[in-house]
């Protein structure tokens, strides 16, 4: 199968002097170069997973590499059959990645890198004065983790910074703490976030768990991995792969995830087929009662319905609006 479309996973922590104008800046280019996804721009930086056709994501990454901010960006690429989003949207935010907390120097007070090769010795090995520290929220770890990491209660990421004194409890600030989560962005301000509470010995992932499975092969990584397109999760380990998770209906193992077919619930959770049959794609048989409850079709996602959805709105150029 010839594939025509990739996925792009990526991020920079930079000194954005004015986010407003290049947020609009980028929003056309994306516009004129068919580009759909998720973008967030701060003046910390730039965040986002987009997709489109092999040649318009490699224009895409080429403009943002020619910008001296981001020379130090990388792309974690994927090859994908078709376009991951159905939708842009380039939004403007206080940060790129939402912790709750700041005056956090991410740029100049992060973790030092771990690269994957060294982290797939590190994971072997299992060297007892390193911790291995997963920074992601509950959903994600749940369908799929690195082996023997510790991972934390959190049902989102800006939670995290409220959890470290907690965190002195599983962990000794004499040893060494890796930090890793998708793709790199969470874990490198939680390592800033751990070396401003008194942390001295921490380094992060560099490229996450994504660019762990291009380099390595994902080996020891259990389960998949949860990301934020129409894929919902990704397979990792080509090398020794294993399934964590069970069906929160019927406790059997179990590595797709899906929303909840009641629209009021919403609910992201395992669910195996048979667990599908017992309440129609819903998490619960209270949820399988709502009024709201929608057609499962054996994926569990659903989509948002477009509704005249036009790329161009959000745009300062609304001369562009047909």
């Amino acid at each position: 199968m010839i594939l025509k479309y990739q996925i792009l996973l990526f991020y920079c922590y930079a000194k954005v002097n004015d986010p407003k104008e290049f947020r609009e800046s980028h929003h056309s280019f994306c516009i004129e170069n068919n580009i759909k996804g998720r973008i967030i721009v701060s003046h910390e930086g730039i965040n986002g997973t987009i997709s489109g056709k092999v040649k318009d994501c490699k224009e895409y990454m080429n403009n943002l590499k020619k910008n001296k901010l981001f020379k130090n960006l990388e792309f974690k690429v994927d090859n994908y059959k078709s376009n991951a989003f159905q939708k842009l949207h380039v939004r403007l935010k206080n940060e790129i990645v939402n912790s709750g907390t700041k005056n956090i120097d991410v740029i100049n007070k992060s973790g030092k890198y771990i690269q994957p090769e060294e982290f797939k010795g590190i994971l072997k090995n299992e060297p007892k004065d390193t911790i291995i520290l997963d920074v992601r929220s509950n959903y994600e770890h749940e369908i799929g983790k690195f082996k023997n990491a510790i991972t934390l209660d959190l049902e989102n990421f800006r939670f995290f910074s409220d959890q470290i004194e907690d965190i002195e409890d599983k962990i000794d600030k004499s040893k060494k703490i890796i930090t890793y989560c998708t793709g790199g962005i969470k874990c490198e301000k939680a390592s800033a976030l751990l070396i401003s509470k008194g942390y001295k010995n921490v380094y992060q992932l560099n490229g996450g768990i994504i660019k762990y499975g291009i380099e390595e092969d994902g080996e020891n990584f259990h389960g998949k991995c949860y990301v934020f397109d129409n894929r919902i999760v990704k397979n990792i380990n080509k090398v020794n792969p294993t399934i964590i998770s069970k069906c929160l209906v019927t406790r059997e193992k179990t590595d797709r995830m899906v929303n909840c077919a009641n629209a009021d619930c919403n609910k992201h959770f395992p669910l195996s087929e048979n667990g599908a049959k017992k309440y129609k794609g819903c998490c619960s048989k209270n949820c399988m009662q709502s009024p709201n409850i929608r057609e499962y079709d054996g994926t569990g996602f659903y989509p948002k319905k477009m509704n005249g959805y036009n790329p161009l709105i959000g745009s300062k150029n609304k001369s562009r609006i047909n």
